[in-house]
């Protein structure tokens, strides 16, 4: 009896409800469920096969079209690398050819030995004397008047002296430290060893000092130009060498070798 026991058929349906208001909604809600029970399966089943067979269908109808659309964007992308200056291969120019040499002839040693071990690349006596060429440290087929001697080459090879950077003392930008000048006064603040020496003597006043900012920031050649204490100058000199690099100065939109005057300020606390 419990088998056949179903309260969404007709038969229960009309008995539970019999004499009652069929209008109200529970009525309604138990005769409709079982059109609602199946819909709802079908759209499930319709929801997850879709799911799992669309991509595969989207797949076999446009898998051209979308190998395509990715090495296109393989091959537009635009990969740009700088050469940092240091790595950049520049023609020198203005190079100073190489002086001339003058005629020499090499003098050797006399050795005895036996007649086996005698070369003709030796030079004999005779030679020496009949020449006219200069006895030097090797034999040279140069200028017969003037010239420079190879002996007196360093290690008997050219020597080309670099040509000096032009330092400037004013420029259209001059070189600042970065952040500007209250930042420079509380870098040395904080950077400067007061010497003890001058401290017990009472020393204090202001160190002059004239030093280059060259193209690349850093700082060289520093100089004192009005000294007022060996220990003091020499402090002044350590902490400046010191400094971060600066920002260079300009001339015509290039960074170039500036001249820079600094005073640094050394002042005993009451």
């Amino acid at each position: 009896m419990a088998r056949d026991f179903d309260l969404t058929s007709q038969k229960w349906l009309s008995l539970i409800f019999e004499g009652r208001n069929k209008d109200y909604g529970a009525y309604e809600l138990r005769n409709d469920s079982s059109n609602r029970h199946l819909k709802s399966l079908i759209i499930v089943t319709v929801i997850g096969l879709s799911s799992v067979l669309l991509p595969k269908v989207i797949q076999s109808v446009i898998p051209e079209k979308a190998a395509i659309a990715i090495e296109e964007d393989v091959t537009l992308v635009d990969i740009q690398t700088e050469v940092p200056e240091e790595n950049q291969i520049k023609e020198i120019e203005n190079v100073p050819p190489p002086p001339a040499l003058r005629e020499t002839i090499q003098f050797t040693p006399p050795v005895i030995a036996h007649d086996d071990e005698v070369t003709d690349e030796i030079v004999s006596q005779q030679d020496l004397t009949e020449s006219t060429a200069q006895i030097s440290v090797a034999t040279v087929e140069g200028v017969k008047d003037g010239g420079v001697d190879i002996a007196d080459l360093q290690d008997h090879k050219v020597v080309i002296q670099e040509e000096k950077p032009e330092i400037h003392n004013h420029v259209e930008v001059m070189p600042s430290f970065p952040g500007g000048d209250k930042e420079m006064m509380r870098w040395l603040s904080e950077n400067i060893k007061y010497p003890t020496v001058a401290q017990e003597q009472g020393i204090q006043g202001r160190v002059i000092l004239r030093f280059v900012v060259k193209p690349d920031g850093s700082v060289d050649n520093v100089e004192v130009q009005r000294s007022l204490d060996p220990s003091l100058d020499k402090e002044a000199v350590r902490v400046v060498k010191k400094m971060p690099k600066w920002i260079p100065g300009k001339q015509n939109g290039n960074a170039v070798y500036v001249y820079y005057t600094l005073p640094v300020l050394f002042k005993l606390q009451n």
